[in-house]
Order: C-alpha cells, then sequence, then structure tokens
C-alpha cells in the first residue's frame, strides 16, 4: 500500500512539473506576442515633440541642453502588460556638432529589455540660414533578461536560464535629416545589429524598426499666423511584419503653446495627444488605440511625456 502512495504521489509530482513548466512557457510565450507587438506603437512623443528618439540625426539641433522623459503603459487585464520608460538628452556642443544620449528600459511579462546609446550628429547649414542637412550616428549595448522575480513557476528552467546567460550585445542607429522652418525630411535606420546580422543570439529579434521615414509640413492658418498645422506622413520598415504607414496631424496654438495630434498607423491603432510647449519647458500625454483583432487583450496605451530645456537662450 505505501507502495502504491509513493508511486502515486511521485507521478502526481511529476505531472504537476509538467503542467507548470507548460504554463511558464506559454506565458513567456505570450509574453514574447504582447512585447513584439508593443514594438510596432512607437512612442508618440517620436513625431513632432522628441524627433532625437527614433533619428540621430536629430541631437543637438536646437540650442542648449534638452531633457526628455516619456513613460508609456499598455492598459490591459493580462498580468504585466508591456510598459516603457525612455529618457533623452541632446546637446548643441558647437554651431555643427550635436551630442546626445538615449536610454530604453522595455518590460512585457518575463522579459526586461534595456538598450543604451551616446550620439554624435552633424549639421551642415544650407544656403537658408534655418535650413540644415544633418547626419547622426549612435553606437551603445542593447541587453534583455527574464526576470526570475516574475517568475511564477519552476525558476529553474533551462530555456529561461539559458536565455538569462545570452551577452549584451553591440548595436547602434544611423540617420540623415533635412530640416527647415516649414519642412522636415527625415530616414534613419534604427536597430542595425538587427539590420545587418542573421540572429540577434537568439534573442526576440522580430518586429524591430529596421528603416523608418517620416516627411511633414508647417502650414500657417489665420491671418494672424497664430495656428499651425502641421501634416505628416511616414514609413516604417519592420523585421517579420509588413510596412506600416503612419498618417496624422499636429495642430498648434502658437500664442499660447497648446498642440493638439492624431495619427493613424497601418497596424491598426490610432493615436491621440495634447500638450503644452513653454519654450523652456514642456509635456504632453497621449492615449494609443487598438483597432484591430488585439483590442480584445488590450485596451491601448498611456503615454506621458516631460521635456526640460536648459542653457537654450
Amino acid at each position: 500500500m505505501m507502495k502504491r502512495t509513493r508511486i502515486f504521489m511521485k507521478t502526481h509530482k511529476s505531472a504537476a512539473t509538467k503542467i507548470a513548466k507548460s504554463v511558464l512557457t506559454t506565458v513567456f510565450l505570450l509574453c514574447t506576442i504582447l512585447y513584439s507587438k508593443a514594438q510596432l506603437a512607437p512612442f508618440q512623443n517620436m513625431y513632432f515633440q522628441n524627433k532625437y528618439i527614433y533619428n540621430p540625426a536629430m541631437a543637438g539641433l536646437d540650442k542648449g541642453l534638452n531633457l526628455n522623459v516619456a513613460y508609456r503603459k499598455q492598459w490591459s487585464s493580462f498580468p504585466g502588460t508591456p510598459e516603457t520608460g525612455m529618457i533623452t538628452a541632446d546637446l548643441k556642443a558647437t554651431d555643427k556638432v550635436g551630442l546626445g544620449v538615449n536610454v530604453v528600459n522595455d518590460k512585457a511579462g518575463l522579459i526586461k529589455q534595456t538598450r543604451a546609446v551616446a550620439t554624435y550628429a552633424y549639421h551642415l547649414p544650407l544656403n537658408d540660414q534655418d535650413s540644415h542637412l544633418s547626419f547622426g550616428v549612435s553606437l551603445g549595448i542593447n541587453d534583455s533578461r527574464v526576470d526570475q522575480n516574475a517568475v511564477n513557476g519552476d525558476p529553474t528552467d533551462m530555456e529561461l536560464n539559458r536565455y538569462n546567460e545570452l551577452k549584451a550585445y553591440l548595436d547602434g542607429d544611423f540617420g540623415v535629416a533635412y530640416t527647415s522652418s516649414r519642412l522636415y525630411l527625415s530616414a534613419s535606420m534604427p536597430n542595425l545589429k538587427s539590420t545587418f546580422a542573421n540572429s540577434s543570439d537568439q534573442r526576440i529579434d522580430v518586429d524591430k524598426l529596421l528603416f523608418i521615414g517620416i516627411a511633414s509640413y508647417k502650414i500657417p492658418v489665420g491671418d494672424g499666423g497664430n495656428f499651425t498645422l502641421e501634416p505628416l506622413a511616414g514609413l516604417r520598415v519592420v523585421k517579420g511584419y509588413k510596412d506600416i504607414v503612419d498618417v496624422g496631424a499636429n495642430f498648434s496654438i502658437d500664442q499660447y503653446g497648446l498642440f493638439f495630434q492624431s495619427i493613424y498607423h497601418s497596424s491598426n491603432s490610432l493615436g491621440f495627444g495634447a500638450g503644452l510647449d513653454q519654450g523652456t519647458y514642456a509635456f504632453n500625454v497621449s492615449y494609443n488605440l487598438e483597432t484591430g483583432q488585439l483590442k480584445t487583450y488590450t485596451h491601448g496605451a498611456f503615454e506621458l511625456g516631460l521635456k526640460l530645456k536648459l542653457f537654450g537662450k
């Protein structure tokens, strides 16, 4: 009788272990999907307020030291929903040289990813003093880990440990931009590791931006010129996903520094935003609403941004 009991307990324990590993693997894969999908909806802040987020050529174009902080969290009933924090700092070191630092921390389920790069940009003045042709390159590290504290299962699982054994890898970005008082043309290649390497050491290497191009034009509205409408169109090439078209506009009340914006992404999401820009400081809030199948799992993403300009006079 005791022997049969021990056999039953051993069998039951083995089955429970298999179930736990199966659940853990399922959660890990689902978190991976959510993380990858979250990459398709970038910070809305990057389109108008902080273009340095995606294009290193924009570092240090404006006078002074620009400090930007942004935070985004996806609203979902699923535990471990994606959230992203970002800090950028860029400085106009000389009349033609800009320097910057860009740090991003992503967390989705069990996965945490940190990317930190330093940027050098060169701004070539054109005939018009308000026009520049800019080039920029960023270089730094990219590292991702499984958060063992968030594991609700077998923490000794080989797949998790094998993932954490991977080392941080060298990564970078390249960009070029034309800017004037009204016209903005930009093209950049972020995540160069994903672009030129066949793999990223078995890490999550899908749904990463390989190219992003954006064009916008500022149109004065009204006789007094107190209003500005800036329509925008963009194209994003994403690894392992179809190309994404972005179309939107920013409407600003220049006298008060207020702005309102909306951007539609062909990846089935729509963003709305508003904010205040007083020159030395600015802040913005935005909400990205999923319009496709993913709306079953998430109620969209909420984003906050804050900017401080120092030594800009």
